[in-house]
């Protein structure tokens, strides 16, 4: 007995050592989209200064899917010791409504929600349209020859989509990709006409000329593209929606230590704080959140509620937002 004791003490205290010298070896950065979108921008602008923090390096690796399930799935079945990080969107919120897995952001832990973007459309150069009005009536006069590119359902362009289809049905070709990057690259090249994207990933392409923009999917004009028109003056009823938009954060499965957990928090936090982050944010049309702890679980459960009952009322939820305990908003 004495022993196993002393074997046990020892266990603890070699447990207590390892969390207290946390981290002893580099980070492993699960990024649920592709290279080049909203949430790849995020996460590799503020990880250098967590980097910095921590004193080790987060190796960043974008594991696309399934709405990004496949990255959620894959933290949560990695070992909770704070060395395996989802880097992700809203779209897990969504998750057990759509099918697409059994977990969400309510079942891992917030490190810090980091920022939140505008959705809008933007459309290709070529396009025969440059407002939201001018194009619900092209997609009316030629059903089913305009090409919209999709994230999968689930993702920002199926949740804008469905806005804009409960106010006009539009016959559309919808064409999935791997994350908005690779569907704004997509769009330059003239596969598709028309994307729902964040307003942080393609207002460099827009000022640059590889693309135009057609509206903003919100209630007020940005300073980042004060000339672009509001969505709603074409759909009014979409304010009820509005405003709604993306955002992006880091988490770690649950059970991992509290002081591990103190420790990423710390990192990532500061890294929000961080004048270039916040410089690269703000002039992208992000705003910063910087959230953790209780007010960062209070902003997830609501956006749950929110997103989860819109997708349902807009008839491509799988399941009822009341199977999961999941508050009307």
């Amino acid at each position: 007995m004495k022993k196993i004791i002393l074997s046990t003490l020892a266990g603890l205290a070699l447990s207590s050592t390892a969390m207290a010298d946390f981290p002893n070896k580099d980070i492993q950065g699960i990024i649920q989209w592709g290279a080049g979108g909203s949430t790849d921008t995020v996460m590799r602008s503020v990880s250098p200064h967590a980097e910095e923090v921590l004193g080790t390096d987060i190796i960043l690796t974008n594991r696309t899917g399934g709405v990004g399930a496949i990255a959620t799935k894959y933290v949560n079945a990695k070992k909770a010791d704070g060395y395996t990080l989802l880097m992700g969107a809203e779209n897990p919120q969504m998750y057990k409504v759509l099918g697409l897995a059994d977990i969400d952001y309510s079942d891992m832990i917030p490190v810090n929600v980091l920022a939140r973007g505008i959705p809008m459309l933007v459309a290709q150069n070529d396009a025969p349209f440059n407002t939201m009005q001018e194009m619900i009536d092209y997609i009316k006069a030629n059903p089913g020859s305009v090409k919209v590119g999709s994230t999968g359902q689930g993702g920002l362009a199926s949740i804008v989509m469905a806005m804009i289809e409960s106010e006009v049905k539009l016959d559309v070709t919808t064409i999935p990709y791997n994350g908005d990057g690779p569907a704004l690259t997509a769009l330059q090249g003239g596969a598709i006409d028309v994307m729902p994207a964040v307003l942080g990933a393609a207002v460099q392409h827009i000022k640059a000329g590889r693309m135009k923009a057609i509206a903003l999917v919100d209630n007020q004009p940005s300073p980042v593209l004060p000339e672009v028109g509001l969505i709603t003056e074409a759909l009014p009823g979409l304010n009820k929606y509005l405003p709604y938009g993306p955002f992006f954060g880091v988490f770690v499965k649950q059970g991992t230590p509290d002081d591990v957990v103190a420790k990423l928090t710390d990192a990532f936090t500061k890294g929000a704080q961080a004048e270039d982050f916040q410089t690269l944010m703000n002039n992208r049309g992000y705003g910063i959140m910087n959230l953790s702890g209780q007010p960062a679980v209070d902003f997830l459960e609501n956006y749950r509620s929110v997103s989860s009952w819109l997708v349902h009322d807009a008839g491509f939820s799988k399941r009822s937002p009341e199977e999961f305990g999941i508050p009307r908003p």
